[in-house]
């Protein structure tokens, strides 16, 4: 140990707990035999005090080896201890009958008696204790606790006490063995809530760790799905120019090559976490790369005053609107609208070419915007409409302390401030 309190210091919280809770077992089968021989030390007559001494000893031995199985058991780290249990049984009935045999029947001395009965109640009390720890139900452990109140009262009977005395005594032995038993019960429940926290705080570090992949994967998809489709788009360009001896196919793979960086820009920013979709960036851009590819694409509605989250969340559905434009269909003609209406900031993409198979409503885009949409409480339907168009309607509501809303204007956007 390289300093003091450092074997403590490495055991995990649970571990610590559990520490705790073995030798508080080990203790209180100390403690019983302390409290046992109070009576007997001093007061008793060397011959009685030595028998009583030894059986206050025998049963907390008892009471500490099946504490600890019991509590291995109950924490999934070895069988049930039957046979600990069934033997500390049988010893804790044979001294509670010893101890009353003496009582009834030992030397005719008050101390002797006094002590005697100590050590029965004792023994009955901690016993019953320690086995419900290897009792598994509630009204098992109810039934063990009746069963040795009920088995004390009748012996005392049936050794000739009186029905009120045998009565005092098997409410007595109810009392403390419940007491007993309670006591172990839930410093085992606490053992146990102890555990299942520290695993749910490590499963809810584990999620967390997850939605961060989920999270980091969609992003990443946004980021490079309109990107790679561009470059794919401007470097088929480029070697249909360069076979006919172009000179224009230069200037294509220079375009291919500024793509590029861009990409590497944002997708170093996607895992730092710095990057916000700008939603007049974004429009600006989708119009001038589906322009490019001979789409016609129209953009209408206000671009500025929206909050920034409603400007993010919209910014990435632009750009994988445009993608997916692209990417899936056959598209003459894309128009897009913004507009806001009653609270809610609706967004439309319509497109006049219909996915093909596998397009959009079934790959990963939609439904990695649908979880972003839904973080601020937007909602997207997608999907064909009319004869050979396609859909894509998003509405997000405005936060209520963002001001005043902007007007539902539709001012088009000039395809000379896009930029591709």
């Amino acid at each position: 140990m390289s300093r003091p309190g450092g074997w403590w210091g490495r055991k995990s919280t649970p571990a610590k707990v559990e520490t705790y809770t073995r030798w508080s077992f080990h203790l209180i089968a100390l403690v019983e035999f302390t409290v046992a021989s109070g009576p007997v030390i001093g007061k008793v007559e060397p011959r009685p005090a030595v028998l009583l001494l030894l059986m206050a000893a025998v049963h907390s031995v008892g009471c500490a080896v099946t504490a600890s199985q019991a509590l291995d058991w109950l924490r999934g780290q070895r069988a049930r201890p039957v046979r600990t249990l069934w033997a500390f049984g049988v010893v804790t009935v044979v001294i509670a009958v010893v101890a009353l045999l003496m009582v009834e029947h030992g030397p005719d001395d008050k101390d002797v008696d006094g002590a005697a009965a100590a050590v029965f109640a004792i023994v009955t009390a901690f016993g019953t204790g320690v086995i419900a720890l290897g009792v598994r139900g509630r009204q098992r452990v109810l039934l063990t606790v009746a069963g040795f109140a009920l088995g004390a009262g009748t012996l005392s009977l049936l050794l000739g006490q009186p029905a009120v005395v045998a009565l005092v005594i098997a409410l007595v032995v109810l009392a403390g063995g419940g007491f007993s038993a309670f006591t172990s019960l839930f410093s085992v429940w606490l053992l146990t809530a102890v555990y299942e926290l520290d695993e749910a705080r490590e499963t809810r570090a584990r999620l967390a760790v997850a939605e961060e992949r989920l999270r980091f994967g969609r992003d990443l998809h946004d980021v490079m799905g309109r990107n790679l489709a561009v470059i794919a788009l401007k470097s088929e360009l480029a070697v249909q120019l360069a076979q006919r001896e172009r000179p224009e196919a230069v200037t294509q793979m220079i375009e291919v090559q500024r793509l590029a960086h861009e990409a590497q820009r944002e997708v170093r920013e996607v895992v730092r976490g710095y990057r916000e979709a700008d939603l007049a960036g974004e429009l600006a851009g989708a119009q001038g790369v589906l322009t490019a590819a001979g789409i016609e694409c129209t953009v209408t509605g206000p671009v500025t005053g929206l909050p920034a989250p409603v400007q993010s969340a919209l910014g990435w559905v632009v750009r994988e609107a445009a993608t997916n434009v692209l990417r899936h269909g056959d598209a003459r003609r894309c128009d897009v609208g913004l507009m806001v209406e009653g609270g809610l900031v609706v967004l439309t993409v319509e497109n006049d070419g219909v996915p093909r198979t596998g397009g959009p409503g079934r790959g990963s885009g939609l439904v990695g915007l649908r979880e972003r949409l839904a973080e601020i409480g937007g909602t997207l339907r997608a999907g064909p409409v009319g004869d050979g168009s396609f859909l894509l309607t998003v509405e997000v509501p405005l936060p209520s302390h963002s001001g005043a809303t902007p007007p539902a204007v539709h001012l088009p956007l000039p395809v000379s401030e896009a930029t591709p």
